[in-house]
């Protein structure tokens, strides 16, 4: 199996046939959480047998957009075994589904492929990546409920930053202290506007 060929083949049938309005769950998101995905199994130690099908996952946790934002992880799994059922033995569907289903907020992911896939698809959370992103999900969310007003985006981004932690030592080393400024940021936000 060649991944690079694989990735083709779901840029072009389904990540790039996205609509335009998934400004966040999109082709650069997949990108982003497949790179931090791949840096994360590096500081991990991870064996290339399980970095390829991290980086499977990676490509394919949010594919079920296609079909619809509901479930996405569960139709993401369909959609992986459709196109990798034939190249991959039960045991590794098994682990990618496992790592694809790790990212369904709240994340309860069981092991360490599943904890880097998790923390990938979250990382910009304690990044400065934060507001950019933050902007552009908000700006999906009101796709689907253009009443959203930014206090109860904001309110909603508090209450999922508190409850949201990081898996992987490295994320909870450096990634976490940006996210608490993060999260002083969003509740200076709500003082300003109340």
């Amino acid at each position: 199996m060649v991944f690079e060929e694989i990735k083709k083949t779901i840029y072009r049938d389904i990540l790039e046939k996205l609509p335009p309005y998934l400004t966040y769950h999109n082709l650069a998101h997949t990108e982003y959480v497949m790179s931090k995905a791949i840096f994360l199994a590096g500081e991990a130690g991870v064996s290339e047998a399980d970095l390829l099908l991290l980086k499977l996952a990676a490509l394919f946790h949010d594919t079920g957009f296609i079909v619809n934002p509901k479930d996405h992880e569960i139709r993401g799994c369909g959609i992986a075994r459709d196109y990798l059922g034939k190249d991959l033995n039960d045991e590794d569907m098994k682990k990618i589904c496992g790592m694809i289903m790790a990212t369904k907020i709240p994340q309860s992911p069981t092991n360490q492929l599943e904890q880097i896939l998790a923390d990938a698809d979250l990382e910009y959370l304690g990044t400065d990546q934060f507001e950019i992103q933050g902007n552009a999900l908000l700006k999906e969310l009101r796709h689907f409920n253009p009443d959203l007003s930014d206090q109860a985006w904001n309110e909603v981004q508090l209450t999922f930053l508190e409850k949201h932690h990081y898996h992987t030592e490295y994320c909870k080393k450096y990634r976490e202290p940006i996210k608490q400024m993060n999260i002083q940021s969003v509740r200076e936000k709500l003082i300003i506007t109340k």
